[in-house]
């Protein structure tokens, strides 16, 4: 296998030899595009010296692309049918490319990556990458930067600002963490097999000023509940949150008559800290 990046004709070849195919149910939808893993690459702004780990390789399309930039790159990839074949397309990176067996969502990341900086850059299978680019927010402070590729409306959600149609309970949860804008579309053409949704980047860049973990916590708790009736006024959703939920919002400087989605992290963070405030005081 040449270094070349990987194609349609390419990606063919390599499941017929390895008598496989796609498995939807590990949302596999390999990327058959030089242009678009290498604008995905740029995108990620990654070069020598940096650290990449990526989630879902696959077959190491992507995989290939940040290793073109110099960086050194974790390849992680679940499915041990492909693993052999991902070894095979990344060996002319012997000394810029790991690739790991294992499953994303229950292996150690921590005792994997060790220490700061690292950059997430994934093709994220669409049934997982909500949650996992919220474990790792939560869990996984050794990476500051993340930019994935997910279903357009996951992207969306995770990046959306108050106010808009998109912003829910997974919006407030990234922006307690981190700063996330929408890095660009994807077209369906790149992929194999071709997708039936709509794709897109978006950039998640960790931010510096953590909030402090009981005050994360009651934030989650409480946009948790807020939203499981977005439409309904924050008096009635946040009723079985605490008790006396108007004066909770008043103490906090918030209408209870608003509704969750007008409300930004800022604001949550207020209502969260008078809840806190209220429990020790009892």
């Amino acid at each position: 296998m040449t270094n070349q990046l990987l194609t349609l004709p390419a990606v063919k070849e390599l499941l017929e030899r390895a008598g496989t195919v796609p498995r939807r149910s590990l949302g596999q939808n390999f990327v058959v595009d030089p242009n678009t893993v290498r604008r995905i690459a740029r995108l990620a702004g990654v070069g020598p010296g940096d650290r990449v780990v990526e989630i879902g390789a696959g077959l190491g399309s992507l995989t290939a692309a940040l290793a073109e930039t110099g960086a050194t790159v974790v390849a992680v990839e679940t499915d041990g049918r492909l693993v052999s074949l991902l070894r095979e397309v990344l060996s002319p990176y012997p000394s810029s490319v790991e690739v790991v067996h294992a499953d994303a969502r229950r292996m150690d990341w921590n005792a994997l990556l060790g220490g700061t900086g690292w950059h997430l850059v994934a093709n994220l299978p669409y049934n997982i990458a909500t949650s996992l680019v919220l474990t790792v927010l939560d869990e996984v402070p050794g990476v500051s930067q993340l930019l994935v590729m997910c279903q357009r409306e996951a992207a969306e959600r995770l990046a959306a600002e108050p106010g808009s149609g998109a912003y829910g309970a997974v919006s407030v949860r990234v922006a307690i963490h981190a700063d996330a804008e929408l890095a660009g579309a994807v077209p369906a053409t790149v992929f194999y097999p071709r997708p039936e949704v709509e794709s897109a980047l978006v950039r998640i860049t960790r931010r510096a000023d953590a909030l402090e973990s009981k005050l994360r916590a009651e934030i989650e708790r409480l946009v948790t509940a807020a939203f499981a009736h977005r439409r309904q006024m924050l008096r009635r959703t946040l009723r079985n949150a605490f008790d006396d939920a108007d004066a909770k919002l008043v103490a906090a400087d918030i209408d209870p008559t608003e509704r969750p989605e007008r409300l930004g992290l800022a604001q949550w963070a207020r209502l969260a800290t008078v809840s806190l405030g209220t429990r020790q005081q009892g």
